[in-house]
């Protein structure tokens, strides 16, 4: 890979999500942070590198070289990593099982404590019907469903639930605002951990060798629709209904 010469070919920011195409043809989703200031005072105002009109055709190295903060930066880095990580990702290198959720690689019936870092709606439904102790750790308790709210923990708990976890589930939202150093090292060694979730399709390397065990990816194979459906409001449940699949990377010492 050329690096040195990547550019930013192409980008759309939605409001759930945002997407992008490298110079080299290979494309990135990552979850959407927004910058909560709407009334942004004259000398605030920035025209500068990676804002409007100026990300298409940036070099991706400039990308990772800038020292000024954002969380649509933070988005766009979160996209750039995983639209690189891609094609490394299908050369064959790594244990790969296709069209999989990584909830589906789970024993639920082994009446084990189980967290889930972010309101995945699936999981928690999937969960709550077994015998399972379960936490959901979330900012934003109006997240969870009325019926739910009895698993939900305040985010900031982390420290209190994870150390006694037996798996742990968690948002690649946490990759995008960079909480997750701090989860998994309240994590216990043996817990099983998975990040899973469009923003958690990098290079697994890191992970893997910090605690984590799966990683939940997407799998981009309609590029040609992804624009449109990020432009159009969709939501990750979007993609995978018409232009991604879900794959689970295992590492090498995971037996299933």
């Amino acid at each position: 890979m050329d690096f040195d010469n990547l550019t930013i070919a192409d980008i759309r920011i939605g409001l759930f999500l945002t997407a992008i195409k490298l110079s080299d043809n290979s494309f990135g989703v990552a979850s959407s942070l927004t910058d909560n200031h709407p009334f942004s005072l004259k000398e605030n105002r920035d025209f500068g590198d990676f804002t409007p009109s100026k990300i298409k055709g940036q070099k991706v190295s400039s990308l990772f070289e800038i020292e000024k903060e954002s969380n649509i930066l933070l988005s766009l880095k979160m996209a750039t990593l995983n639209a690189i990580s891609s094609n490394l990702i299908s050369s064959g290198s790594y244990k790969i099982v296709n069209n999989c959720d990584p909830i589906d690689l789970l024993d639920l019936t082994r009446n084990q404590t189980i967290t889930v870092v972010g309101a995945f709606q699936s999981y928690i439904r999937k969960i709550s019907n077994t015998n399972n102790r379960l936490y959901v750790l979330e900012l934003n308790e109006n997240a969870l469903q009325p019926d739910q709210k009895k698993f939900y923990v305040p985010a900031d708990d982390y420290p209190k639930i994870l150390p006694d976890t037996d798996i742990v589930i968690i948002t690649g939202l946490t990759l995008v605002n960079n909480t997750i150093d701090g989860l998994l090292s309240a994590i216990p060694e043996q817990a099983m951990v998975i990040v899973t979730g469009p923003s958690s399709s990098i290079i697994p390397d890191v992970l893997f060798a910090n605690k984590v065990r799966i990683i939940g990816a997407t799998q981009i194979i309609k590029p040609d629709i992804l624009f449109d459906i990020v432009s159009e409001a969709g939501a990750g449940y979007h993609l995978f209904n018409y232009c991604a699949q879900k794959i689970c990377i295992l590492r090498d010492d995971l037996i299933i």
